[in-house]
């Protein structure tokens, strides 16, 4: 029986001082939060999930949102605290939060490291203040800058997200603010295509033809020419939007979710995917905060949806985010978590349809997308799972 010893925290903060129209996440814009009634309830519903690990090590906590450097660092350091009181904490555990990069986050800065966080990613999106304008960004280029260094000064580590492809942007233009990112120092980037998702403001904007999105040609030559600065540069493209110099500067936490081992999720839409009884089991909190708090006060945990998942469910979890990976899916891990051969759920007929493509590619030990099949992911994960199989038609 599969039972991991190790698992990561996530922590969802909501709150963001605007809303970007690009984003889908969980975040809300609030006047006035009650801040000891929020650590109060976080602190309980971290508790209720130590009844569920007690018996594994955590390795990994990530404060996320919403922008959670805009909690108190009092609040975070009392959910640091907490964690190491109730679990086995490893020595190296890499304590990650999400950060903006304005004037008033940055003074924070200071205070977060000293209450245990020892990594930092900071949301720049760009360096252009055109670009930042048409993203929402409530920061100008110069302020992305200064936060860079004060972060470099507090943090073990740090990684900057950065969106690119943008409707109006150049690939010359991009490759000279991939130069100048480079020049900042870090060894960990985050570098994501601009995506539309249903329900932001962005979504009704481009339904209407207020801007167009680069073609998927345009796109796909945009990641290659980033992997290919990047590459020269000694970075290795770990993940299909992730890049760090070296496996140690890799996130260790989002490892967890694209390796589909255990993590569990406190805070609003939080959730959380970890073998109990010896069965991979999924858990959700409400995504409204005022239900999430309901639920924590009444129940004394923000459960809002829990159940195990099936057999198909796990294989496609560990096919879609384990592909996403450049070294792709260890196939001794698949097969010790499905308790099955791979090649019950990878039909070989399909398999070998796209290795002779040049989609998909399989070692003695491993299975990976290919750099072709990266830019298609989604079609290659469509073709395995509805090839027509026996064992993904049921369970």
């Amino acid at each position: 029986m599969f039972k991991p010893d190790f698992f990561g925290i996530y922590i969802h903060w909501p709150f963001c001082i605007s809303k970007c129209p690009y984003c889908d996440f969980n975040s809300h814009v609030r006047d006035s939060i009650d801040m000891d009634l929020w650590e109060k309830m976080l602190l309980k519903d971290l508790e209720a999930v130590y009844q569920e690990t007690s018996d594994k090590k955590v390795t990994s906590v990530f404060f996320g949102g919403g922008t959670p450097s805009t909690m108190p660092p009092k609040i975070v350091g009392s959910l640091i605290s907490a964690i190491h009181r109730l679990w086995f904490v490893a020595p190296d555990v890499e304590i990650s939060l999400e950060a903006n990069p304005t004037s008033v986050e940055q003074k924070n800065f200071k205070a977060l490291s000293s209450a245990g966080v020892n990594r930092v990613s900071l949301g720049i999106q760009s360096l252009n203040n055109d670009h930042l304008k048409f993203l929402g960004r409530t920061h100008s280029g110069e302020e992305a800058r200064s936060a860079i260094a004060i972060a470099q000064k507090h943090f073990k580590k740090h990684n900057f997200d950065f969106i690119y492809t943008l409707p109006t942007e150049e690939l010359s233009s991009w490759e000279a603010d991939l130069k100048e990112i480079l020049d900042l120092g870090s060894r960990h980037l985050s570098l994501y295509q601009l995506t539309i998702e249903e329900g932001t403001p962005f979504f009704l904007q481009h339904a209407r033809g207020d801007f167009m999105m680069k073609s998927p040609e345009e796109s796909a030559l945009f990641f290659e020419q980033t992997k290919e600065i990047l590459t020269g540069n000694e970075f290795h493209n770990y993940e299909v939007s992730n890049f760090a110099k070296s496996s140690k500067d890799e996130c260790l936490h989002n490892l967890a979710y694209w390796k589909s081992d255990d993590y569990v999720g406190i805070g609003p839409g939080a959730h959380g995917r970890f073998y109990r009884n010896g069965k991979r089991y999924f858990a959700r909190r409400h995504r409204a905060p005022d239900r999430w708090l309901q639920d924590v006060g009444a129940h004394g945990n923000g459960t809002h949806e829990g159940r195990y998942i099936s057999q198909k469910e796990k294989a496609e979890e560990l096919f879609m985010m384990g592909l996403r990976l450049t070294d792709g899916i260890s196939i001794q891990d698949f097969e010790s978590k499905m308790e099955e051969s791979i090649g019950a759920w990878l039909c070989p007929e399909a398999e070998l349809s796209l290795v002779k493509e040049g989609l998909l590619k399989r070692t003695d030990t491993r299975i990976f997308a290919t750099k072709k099949g990266l830019q298609k992911l989604n079609g290659v994960l469509s073709y395995i799972f509805n090839y027509p199989k026996k064992k993904m038609s049921h369970k």
